[in-house]
């Protein structure tokens, strides 16, 4: 009996071998998942070969089954690798014939759509980067304003015709989305107590409006400028470089008296019509050669007052327009909800 179990752990040990190198001849013939599945359930399965052998590992001795044991794990792992190794490779030539078959690699690629700057954002770039060049410092503030910053700091009284229901979204009896930027404004003299302040403000705004030239939103920019001495030249003279860079190097503009409760005087400013051709039939002047763009005018001394500051040593000038309208007349858009339905087929030709 124990010269049986002296042979038995070699012989063991030479089956194990064998078993690894016919397994390892067998794979390098299996071209197919289903060989392989067949393959693997032969050697390593519950009924394998591998399982057979160490059927009879029991009968050995505690120290031999402990070294018999070592060799038939790792003939165990070093065939499962060879399996899972094969297995991968087997998906790869899978995925590789059927990519041969679905795709023909001669036919040119498709283009991809690459995205642009929106037209609004375009528009107002330019105008921001213009109003920097000119010294003017960007201030923000909140689009749900108190109405003192959105009425009262503004000369707008509480029997105001902008005060209505009808014109303005009020979210709280003293609470409204502003309707401009002019509340930027009003801040940022109030945070800086001495002037000169030179700032614009730029952001959405709302009012009740809704047609092809208004929207219940639309963005604003303004500016202010307040210091001694500021006379009304200096606002014409910045209006002239601001339409020159906006618009063409031989623009001008006009004024033309008007009213706004901040500013007195106020008037409207035109720039003179930059369509090429005869204006008789220009539909952007409607053949009077010049082109409405922002409203203008020294600031109030009421607004100076309601800010701290000495109205009868500071004067200053304010301006503001709608980005959308600048961006209407640069691109010859004449309904302004086209901006805000995100339709590709207007948004592509920008």
């Amino acid at each position: 009996m124990q010269a049986h179990n002296e042979n038995a752990a070699p012989g063991l040990k030479d089956a194990l071998l064998r078993l690894k190198e016919e397994a390892l001849s067998t794979l390098k013939s299996v071209n197919k998942k289903e060989e392989l599945t067949l393959l693997k359930a032969k050697f390593l399965g519950k009924k394998g070969e591998l399982k057979q052998v160490l059927s009879s590992l029991g009968r050995l001795p505690e120290d031999e089954r402990v070294l018999v044991g070592k060799v038939a794990n790792e003939v165990k792992d070093a065939l499962s690798a060879l399996f899972d190794e094969k297995e991968r490779a087997l998906e790869l030539k899978d995925q590789s014939e059927k990519l041969k078959v679905s795709i023909d690699t001669s036919i040119p690629g498709r283009m991809h759509a690459f995205g642009s700057v929106h037209p609004l954002t375009s528009a107002a770039e330019v105008i921001v980067g213009v109003l920097e060049r000119l010294g003017f410092m960007r201030a923000t503030g909140p689009e749900i304003e108190h109405d003192f910053y959105n009425f009262e700091a503004l000369n707008i009284p509480k029997t105001h015709p902008a005060r209505d229901m009808q014109d303005t979204f009020y979210v709280a009896e003293d609470v409204v989305l502003r309707t401009h930027t002019s509340p930027v404004q009003i801040r940022a003299m109030l945070a800086k107590k001495e002037p000169p302040i030179r700032v614009l403000s730029f952001g959405r705004v709302y009012r009740r409006d809704e047609d092809i030239t208004h929207s219940p939103m639309f963005t604003q920019v303004e500016g202010l400028y307040v210091d001694e001495h500021v006379s009304l030249a200096d606002l014409k003279g910045t209006l002239l470089a601001f339409v020159t860079q906006v618009f063409s190097s031989d623009a001008k503009i006009r004024m033309r008296p008007s009213f706004f409760p901040f500013t007195e005087p106020s008037m409207e400013v035109d720039v003179s019509c930059f369509a090429l051709g005869d204006h008789q039939d220009c539909r952007l002047c409607k053949g009077t050669g010049w082109i409405e763009i922002l409203g203008a005018g020294m600031v109030d001394p009421e607004v100076l007052r309601a800010c701290g500051y000495d109205s009868e040593r500071f004067r200053g000038f304010a301006f503001g327009m709608g980005v959308e309208r600048i961006a209407m007349l640069r691109y010859g858009v004449t309904d302004i909800r086209l901006f805000f339905e995100n339709d590709l087929r207007f948004l592509r030709q920008f």
